[in-house]
């Protein structure tokens, strides 16, 4: 009887002696090493298309964009998508498009810069995104880049390899920070080293939570293409970026995340961002970045949503406007206190109030110093205390006028207002101050009607009350002063 082997794949049926001389005879017919196993394969090189939305960025788009093209991985295709403009950004944009070839490390890679220039655009950046996400529609990956971010020439090739080693990561942030190197004297600096120490924190703190990013910012982020269209189909939506929600790209986060897609922080690429420098300017935009939060945080108030106050995105930012609460209650009940000590002679000074302001500058100069590229600006600002509790006050402020628009129900246009301040028009910055100002008067006239054994019955509660809190504050510094970093810079 002949004997007959077969393969499964190819049903092929070869006699025995055919069969000893493919494979030997004996036992060894049965071997085989690694190498015998291995299938050859063919690695396809993914494909990035960038997409780079641009209003009134004359100053800064050739940058950006001279940023991209000197990466070490080059994007395939890179669109700026100008919208709203009133300056020259098209036309100094449109001096680099056209194709650029390179050499990087022996392999010339090419790409193609777009410039787009879609006028008056009801979307504004949302629109131009959206613009900016059909034209790379089969890209394997969006990168999403500011027109105001200048990337570090090895950002691109990080990101695409964070991204590519787990399938599971929906989108990529790049660690961004402003510079403050070359900025103006006085407040400009004042504000963009503050800009710096708060982006180092909130990047710190992202990175120590296993690099679970809660918001792919939109200065520089990559996103799996597959996972944006997963969020259109499980939304219903028309393009990934939807123009009803002030905080688009944290929207977007919290959508990807809710589809089992991790949403990380990078551990190494990294980007400059343009930073605010003035106060007017800075308002605008945290206001909206705080008011967006809210919009998100608060169950069922987006129309289209069932509202996830609880999501895994939004815990952080619920802590965040914790934070921000205890933040002004026991600055502002420490000065009433004394304040209102000093008005009855019933004032005693003790050093134990010293231990907060020492354990604050300690973690300041620590944050300052995780920065990869901190300065003696930064250091000083940190050390120093006062420019840093400044800082703390302003951002109370955006904080509460956030939270006044949010509760009066006022559905202004945030973007609009942004662009308004960054013009120099406009004072609803300075509400927080003349609102805290009237606040303490009516304070101070209603201490001063109370009999003095009222005023001290006040001072008996109001002072352990506010022990209390400030020592549990004081322990959640310091567990953040103590907590290891794992060698991860901001």
């Amino acid at each position: 009887m002949t004997a007959l082997l077969t393969d499964p794949m190819l049903d092929l049926r070869l006699p025995d002696a055919l069969a000893l001389d493919l494979l030997g005879a004996g036992p060894e017919r049965f071997a085989f090493t690694a190498a015998d196993l291995a299938t050859p394969t063919h690695t396809r090189r993914a494909t990035i298309g960038a997409v780079v939305p641009a209003y009134n960025e004359a100053a800064t788009i050739k940058a950006v964009l001279k940023g991209l093209l000197r990466q070490t991985r080059l994007p395939d295709v890179v669109h700026v998508v100008v919208n709203n403009t009133t300056d020259k950004t098209f036309a100094k944009a449109s001096k680099l498009a056209g194709e650029h070839t390179v050499v990087r490390k022996g392999v010339e890679q090419i790409t193609r810069v777009y410039v787009h220039d879609l006028g008056k655009l009801a979307d504004k950046k949302v629109g131009a995104l959206n613009y900016g996400y059909r034209l790379v529609q089969g890209a394997d990956y969006l990168l999403g880049v500011d027109g105001d971010t200048v990337l570090a020439k090895d950002a691109v090739e990080r990101l695409e390899a964070e991204m590519s080693s787990d399938p599971r990561i929906g989108g990529i942030s790049a660690i961004y920070t402003v510079d403050n190197t070359d900025a103006p004297r006085g407040v400009p600096r004042f504000l963009l080293t503050g800009q710096r120490a708060q982006f180092a924190a909130f990047n710190m703190q992202n990175l120590l939570r296993g690099r679970n990013m809660a918001v792919l910012g939109g200065q520089a982020s990559l996103f799996r293409t597959s996972a944006l269209e997963e969020v259109m189909t499980a939304h219903h939506q028309a393009n990934p970026w939807v123009s009803d929600s002030e905080v688009e790209d944290s929207l977007l986060s919290l959508q990807i995340k809710s589809l089992g897609y991790s949403t990380k922080i990078s551990a190494t690429a990294r980007a400059t961002v343009g930073g605010m420098t003035t106060m007017r300017a800075l308002d605008g935009q945290q206001v909206k970045w705080n008011y967006g939060a809210i919009d998100l945080m608060w169950p069922g108030q987006r129309g289209d949503t069932q509202g996830q106050p609880f999501h895994p995105n939004l815990r952080l930012r619920w802590m965040e406007n914790a934070s921000m609460v205890v933040n002004a209650l026991t600055r502002v009940a420490f000065g009433l206190l004394v304040v209102g000590a000093l008005s009855i002679g019933a004032f005693e000074f003790s050093p134990v109030w010293l231990v907060p302001p020492a354990v604050a500058v300690a973690l300041n100069l620590r944050t300052a110093l995780s920065m990869r590229d901190h300065n003696w600006r930064d250091v000083l600002f940190a050390a120093t205390l006062v420019p840093a509790e400044a800082y703390m006050w302003i951002r109370i402020g955006h904080f509460v006028r956030a939270w006044a628009k949010f509760l009066s129900r006022s559905r202004t246009d945030n973007w609009a207002a942004q662009a308004k301040a960054e013009r120099g028009a406009g004072w609803a910055h300075l509400s927080p101050v003349a609102v805290g100002v009237a606040a303490l008067a009516a304070t101070a006239w209603a201490w001063t009607i109370l009999p003095v054994a009222a005023q001290s019955a006040v001072l008996a509660v109001g002072w352990p009350a506010l022990g209390v809190v400030t020592v549990l504050q004081t322990l959640s510094m310091l567990r953040r002063l103590v907590r290891r970093q794992h060698g991860y810079t901001a």
